[in-house]
């Protein structure tokens, strides 16, 4: 999109890293330090003297404590923000995007523990939100085989016993495909629970420590550490693969498995389909989320973790 395609302003694509321990997740809260609300400080700052500050819409609400390397977010810009933010990159020779980047930054966490990794004009049609085809996490555990690295306890859930990795994968099978997942999700009012997961598997890399891959085209709320909890269980032996898919039939609330922590788990890919597709991704998934509960319930869009 060309600045002068949309007479109304322009609409960017901010890419964010961020590190969750000091953040009480995601969506700004009173009184509580949260990524967004770190980020909106630092954009109304930066546009103090340009109208209404741009707010941030997100690929998916993260809880306290969850981390995120592939984190996308979108803001809309008025001509006359994004006339300002082109008038500074004549007085510095820089892109106005690359100076936009350097000062959310320095701002919203000298610091850095949330880092807007880059900032690109959105194609026609981006919704962070609404356009995505897929979310990705990661969640790392160190078991009894696995090496106690003090440098990554903030990123690694410690678990006291063995695990058996093949029985784990046993169990996130039965997970696998479109189902309803209230087992595994907090609830909401008037929000969906039906989602499609479409890979889960667990791997010990060289250095022992187990990580689970997970993707689907959205995440309930506690939805990931909930069904890292389970498999976790029955790599524990506490139940079988054929007990854990008995559970997400239920459809029920159960103590049999405990949700895994938030420090082990990490957004790492927010999936987009290609440009001229964007609009009608959004407007599909609108439509659904509007079938399916209110359009502004909380996870009407997406909740990880």
């Amino acid at each position: 999109m060309s600045d002068t395609e949309n007479p109304d302003g322009v609409r960017l694509r901010l890419d964010i890293a961020y590190d969750g321990a000091a953040f009480s997740g995601w969506a700004r809260q009173p009184g509580l330090r949260t990524v967004q609300g770190a980020l909106e400080t630092a954009l109304a700052t930066v546009f103090t003297r340009w109208g209404e500050p741009p707010l941030l819409t997100v690929a998916g609400r993260t809880d306290a404590g969850v981390h995120a390397t592939g984190q996308v977010a979108h803001l809309d810009l008025a001509p006359e923000q994004w006339d300002a933010l082109r008038a500074k990159r004549g007085s510095t020779g820089r892109s106005p995007l690359d100076g936009l980047v350097k000062r959310v930054n320095g701002i919203a966490a000298p610091g850095g523990d949330v880092v807007v990794t880059r900032a690109s004009v959105a194609p026609e049609g981006f919704d962070a939100r609404f356009s995505p085809l897929w979310r990705r996490y990661q969640y790392r555990v160190a078991d009894a085989d696995s090496p106690r690295d003090p440098r990554r306890r903030g990123h690694t859930t410690w678990h006291p016993t063995r695990l058996d990795p093949a029985a784990m994968e046993r169990g996130a099978l039965t997970l696998l495909g479109l189902h309803d997942f209230a087992t595994f999700c907090k609830p909401r009012e008037g929000a969906t629970t039906i989602r499609t997961l479409q890979e889960f598997r667990w791997d010990r890399e060289p250095d022992g420590t187990l990580v689970a891959s997970l993707q689907a085209d959205a995440f309930c709320h506690s939805m990931v550490r909930a069904m890292v909890g389970a498999t976790i269980a029955v790599g524990e032996g506490r139940f079988g693969a054929e007990r854990l898919e008995e559970l997400r039939t239920a459809q029920q609330r159960t103590s049999e498995f405990t949700v895994a922590p938030a420090r082990g788990l990490t957004l790492t890919e927010v999936g987009y389909p290609a440009d001229d597709e964007l609009a009608a991704r959004a407007e599909q998934t609108r439509a659904r989320r509007t079938d399916d509960g209110p359009a502004d319930a909380p996870d009407a869009g997406t909740v990880g973790g």
